[in-house]
């Protein structure tokens, strides 16, 4: 029987159950068309570690703002969409090095660092709040980084349950399998986020506090800073990407290391394997499944020519377990030493916010070590049907 790599792609992002478990689907992929142009959006899809990570790094790509992309919708069909244009997300050389190089004079290591004790407490408060047993993920794996990023840049205790319902209707939207709804949805939400922003951006600019968004304002290369509209925007991306996939790699480490009770055990016993079980899990399960690049000039990948004008797909979940990566890489081993992941992407546009991702993720796993001997999921976890950020809604678990 011949292989259909589109039947394959179509049912790993429409398929309800496939999404608690793409990685056979992904194999299959890897194995018998790791790199082809998809019918179904008109996109090259990439399933190779290092396939994918030329790409990324290769100058000749970048990013399609204010280009019209093709999504899939949940009943396989598909429509055209416009990208947005001006966030640092969207931006190629030379305008996306001038922005985040001025957004990283305030987005610095020793920032995030700053922040680790706080960081604990909250774990200690949430852990406190959950009393061992329930949601897991509306206890305590969202709300720890919705609070984080917001003690980050600088939104007050007050705001942040207003500004919640709004990053979930704009990290909804960046779905392949979006709806007209939920595209409608996050437009709205974004419109009342800006907003929002303005108000605060005024307030910081007339009263600079010790925070991420005083430090964009006032963040200065020479004359040259950041104008209104970037300081707005990027905030925005910084805000909504530090809530959802932060979440899912705090549910997805739960979930593997009640799955992996031995590898829990080494944790138990040699808490020095923290920071190499964050990788393993950014690896085996990444939260963020796809990233993708326009293509501006022909280029060669694997032995393939992309040709210029295509727009990729790369398949993170599936490039992190290529097993020219990696040995045994269906295996769960918290003790890698070697462990290479895209799961933040690669090359000029890889995530600003991974140091504060692996800080959330560490704070918490040392915390529930801490605490607990025994941990248990007590029902089937309830799955979001979306793949570019993938994960639980609810996580119920008992600890003791």
């Amino acid at each position: 029987m011949t292989f259909d790599p589109d039947a394959t792609l179509l049912k790993i992002f429409t398929d309800p159950e496939t999404i608690s478990d793409p990685y056979p689907l992904y194999a299959e992929l890897r194995e018998h068309a790791p790199i082809f142009k998809t019918e179904l959006v008109g996109r090259w899809v990439l399933t190779r570690f290092d396939d994918a990570r030329a790409l990324l790094r290769d100058p000749r790509c970048g990013s399609g703002a204010g280009l019209t992309d093709e999504r899939l919708s949940l009943d396989g069909t598909k429509r055209k969409v416009r990208s947005g244009t001006l966030s640092m997300l969207m931006l190629n050389p030379p305008d996306h090095t001038r922005v985040r190089g001025l957004v990283a004079r305030s987005f610095t290591p020793r920032r995030v660092e700053k922040l680790r004790p706080e960081v604990e407490q909250m774990c200690d408060d949430l852990l406190d709040d959950l009393g061992g047993e329930g949601d897991f993920v509306g206890s305590v794996a969202f709300p720890l980084p919705a609070n984080v990023i917001s003690a980050l840049v600088g939104v007050p205790a007050e705001d942040r349950e207003y500004l919640r319902p709004l990053i979930y209707d704009l990290t909804v939207g960046i779905e392949q399998t979006a709806s007209p709804e939920d595209l409608a949805a996050a437009e709205v939400s974004g419109a009342k986020l800006t907003e929002y922003l303005q108000d605060l951006v005024a307030r910081r600019r007339a009263e600079p506090q010790d925070d991420l968004l005083s430090g964009m304002i006032q963040a200065a290369d020479g004359e040259d800073k950041l104008t209104e509209s970037e300081v707005l925007v990027n905030t925005s991306l910084i805000y909504a990407a530090g809530f959802e996939t932060t979440t899912h790699l705090l549910g997805n480490a739960v979930r593997q290391l009640v799955a992996h009770p031995d590898q829990l055990e080494l944790l138990r016993n040699d808490r020095s394997l923290i920071p190499q079980a964050i990788e393993e899990v950014l690896r085996y399960d990444p939260p963020v499944q796809v990233d993708g690049r326009h293509v501006f000039e022909d280029i060669e990948i694997g032995g393939v020519t992309i040709p210029a004008g295509s727009s990729t797909m790369t398949l993170l979940g599936a490039c992190n377990r290529d097993p020219s990566l990696v040995e045994d890489p269906e295996r769960f081993d918290v003790t890698r030493t070697d462990t290479q992941v895209l799961s933040f992407g690669s090359g000029i546009h890889y995530c600003l916010g991974a140091a504060l991702a692996r800080l959330e993720g560490e704070a918490l796993l040392g915390k529930l070590l801490d605490r607990y001997e025994h941990w248990e999921i007590t029902e089937e976890p309830a799955w979001r049907n979306r793949m570019t950020l993938r994960g639980v809604d609810a996580l119920q678990v008992r600890f003791r």
